[in-house]
Formats: structure tokens, sequence, C-alpha cells
């Protein structure tokens, strides 16, 4: 990804023509967040490249999460040293509240990589 490219990823945009939103609501709609487009509504490329094409984005999805409770254990462990049980509970809200975000940005970057959208 080259710089405009990691902007319009980051915004969730096309990875073809970087204009078009790939998911259907914003971020802030909790409710609706893993409701995706089917294709661009700028250039009409498709989101859904092959069936169950977006298995793979499990595998980023696992490693979001991985990088992000190790940052946290370092933060409490490092910051305040708790009781063991607080671990376990920062753990599994931090968990709930993390799945929008992981969803559907393991989806965007395993689109951006593995999608064989080229750019025009």
């Amino acid at each position: 990804m080259k710089g405009n490219s990691i902007k319009a990823a980051w915004q969730g945009k096309c990875p073809r023509c970087e204009k078009g939103d790939i998911f259907k609501y914003p971020f802030s709609s909790i409710s609706k967040f893993s409701v995706m487009n089917d294709c661009c509504s700028n250039c009409g490329v498709s989101f859904m490249p092959e069936p169950g094409f977006y298995f793979g984005a499990l595998y980023v999805s696992y490693a979001f999460t991985i990088v992000f409770f190790i940052g946290l254990w370092l933060i409490l462990y490092l910051l305040f040293d708790p009781a063991d049980w607080v671990y376990g509970v920062a753990i599994v809200l931090a968990c709930i509240l993390f799945v929008p975000f992981s969803f559907r940005y393991s989806r965007i970057l395993f689109l951006y990589w593995f999608g064989g959208v080229k750019r025009i």
C-alpha cells in the first residue's frame, strides 16, 4: 500500500478508486458495523471477489487481537500491576469493545492485500 492507499484503507474506501465506501454505515453505527456494500458505488468493483473470500480475514483479525491483548496486558502490568482477576475482566471487556474495529479493518486489509483489485 502506498500513501493514499493507507489513507483510503483507514477510511474504508474502495481499493480500486479510493472513493466508494466498503461498508454501508459509518463506524459510529455500532449495531450495523458488519453490513458491507456489494460493490463500489463509484467504480463498480465487487467487494465479494468469491464465495467465502473473507474467511481469510479471520487470520488478520486474530493477529489484531493478539497484538491488542499483549498491549493491554503490558499497560496493565507496567502501570498498575493489578490482581489476576482484573486481567481476565479487562481482556473480556476489551474483546467485546474491540470486535467492530477488528471485524472492519481485518476485512478491509484482506480486500486490499488479496482482493485482486487492480488500481485504475
